[in-house]
């Protein structure tokens, strides 16, 4: 890559083990990562309590640049304009 990471789009997926829909926003993410950089760090919940408090019922889980962007399912157009978009 040749931007630094400070000026890439940052992605968090909030997931948990066994989540069908988790794998599938994996597979998403990835596919978009492809071809448009960003940073992306998967987050287990059930790791930390309070995650599951706020996420339990919601995984996946997708933050975009800080901002809630998905939860359950993404749209790979709509997630490559969140990317492009301002923080």
């Amino acid at each position: 890559m040749t931007q630094s990471d400070s000026t890439l789009p940052d992605v968090i997926l909030y997931t948990r083990s066994g989540c069908h829909l988790c794998e599938e926003a994996k597979e998403q993410i990835r596919r978009v990562r492809a071809d448009t950089p960003f940073s992306f760090r998967a987050v287990d919940i059930d790791r930390d309590p309070a995650l599951v408090a706020l996420y339990n019922e919601e995984v996946p889980v997708i933050f975009v640049n800080g901002k809630k962007a998905f939860r359950y399912r993404v749209d790979a157009v709509e997630f490559r304009k969140r990317l492009k978009s301002k923080k």
